[in-house]
């Protein structure tokens, strides 16, 4: 058996799109053990089409344990920043840092390649959302006015049916 710590990591290649939904949906289905998000529909998924068109771009990223994909993040420039749309870890391979490994590889590949931050949007109160983002040193943000393309996401978000209480943007500027 392979062992879930031992992992690696990669830039993501158009083929790896075909399995990254099927981690995404796993992932999604935990979202069924919060209050209040039950009933998200974990077949709501990022298109094949849309995640290829994130990895062209050339900053996503794929985490395997022996061949098998265990977890991936997509993302996609704006201008000095990099906005993650997606992070997913197949929930057999949760908890063995490939999610903090992602983000962190990330950043260090946001950072040599010139871009002053990492944005997101996020569920505020899950733990495997927001306060995760936090302590990779992710902070809210609070001043929507001055982000308004993120401000835009949310507002998106919110007519696409998430609750708009418990979304949040956040931030993390690469010094």
């Amino acid at each position: 058996m392979t062992d879930p710590n031992d992992w690696s990591l990669r830039l993501a290649r158009p083929g790896d799109a075909d399995g990254m939904p099927a981690i995404e949906r796993a992932a999604a289905t935990l979202f069924k053990t919060q209050e209040g998000l039950e009933t998200l529909d974990p077949e709501d998924i990022t298109a094949v089409d849309d995640l290829k068109r994130f990895i062209r771009k050339g900053h996503s990223l794929v985490a395997h344990v022996g061949e098998r994909m265990a977890g991936f993040l997509v993302n996609e420039p704006f201008g000095r920043e990099l906005h993650i749309w997606e992070l997913d870890v197949d929930p057999d391979f949760q908890r063995s840092g490939i999610g903090s490994g992602l983000v962190r590889a990330c950043m260090i590949d946001a950072r040599n390649s010139g871009f002053t931050a990492l944005v997101l949007t996020t569920f505020r109160d899950v733990p495997w959302n927001a306060p995760f983002y936090a302590r990779l040193g992710f902070e809210e943000v609070l001043a929507l006015d001055a982000h308004p393309r993120l401000a835009g996401v949310l507002s998106s978000e919110s007519a696409n049916g998430l609750p708009v209480e418990r979304r949040c943007a956040m931030i993390n500027f690469l010094d």
